[in-house]
């Protein structure tokens, strides 16, 4: 069933939007520590997936660049985005990066994937999945572009646990970050809504209880940075397992 979520049209103009200052707005949503977390998720998929790699919602091109470098074995990363100005960045990030010839990008959204299903090792979305409105479905399709044995990482970012670092955040995120984007990008909305999209986020067990329903097993999840982000983790069956 292909479906057209209504908040589509939005989240991607403002993306398209801000696509000039991208790599700004993820170094100021995590204190400039999305760099070393794209690395930790890429060393997780390295460990436990052999195959073609989809990265989806590539953006600019980061998390590709971060799953290339660590040479998995028999892996061809494939990105998806839905923002032309975004795969256009990406694409002239890769170049500088010399990408290998087996990496490629292509124009989707996650719910119409371009590809056959059953066919990938690993699937990767970092900083994207917040902004979908119906996540399970989005996890559902997944799952059946996943090759029985292969693995779902998800780096997202996470309101941290309560008490001083929990107000400490939450002033930064309503307060400063505001403030600091609109210094750099017009579009003053974006830094509203993406703080907003964190603080919506599911909580950690919860997102993980989404996963097992939407038919992933051994999942698990990592706090990163004091839980401002989280790694999470599950695996499509072979045939005949249980979940």
């Amino acid at each position: 069933m292909s479906i057209h979520p209504r908040e589509l049209p939005f989240i991607r103009q403002m993306f398209d939007n801000i696509a000039p200052h991208y790599d700004l707005l993820n170094r100021l949503l995590s204190l400039r520590r999305d760099v070393a977390w794209r690395r930790e998720m890429a060393a997780a998929v390295a460990a436990s997936c052999r195959g073609r790699i989809l990265d989806v919602a590539c953006g600019t091109g980061d998390v590709i660049i971060a799953l290339e470098r660590r040479r998995i074995t028999g892996s061809a990363v494939v990105g998806v985005d839905f923002s032309f100005p975004m795969l256009k960045l990406a694409q002239a990030k890769l170049r500088r990066a010399a990408r290998p010839a087996g990496c490629r990008l292509s124009a989707a959204d996650a719910f119409r994937l371009p590809f056959k299903e059953n066919c990938f090792g690993a699937v990767t979305i970092a900083f994207g999945i917040r902004n979908i409105q119906d996540k399970g479905r989005a996890l559902e399709v997944f799952h059946r572009h996943l090759a029985p044995g292969g693995g779902l990482f998800i780096l997202e970012l996470t309101p941290p646990g309560q008490g001083i670092l929990l107000k400490t955040y939450l002033f930064y995120f309503e307060k400063i970050l505001p403030f600091i984007g609109g210094i750099f990008s017009k579009n003053t909305g974006a830094y509203r809504y993406l703080p907003s999209s964190v603080l919506k986020f599911p909580s950690p067990p919860a997102f993980a209880r989404l996963m097992r329903r939407s038919g992933f097993s051994h999942v698990r999840y990592k706090p990163l940075t004091l839980g401002i982000a989280t790694l999470f983790v599950g695996f499509k069956d072979p045939p005949g397992n249980g979940s």
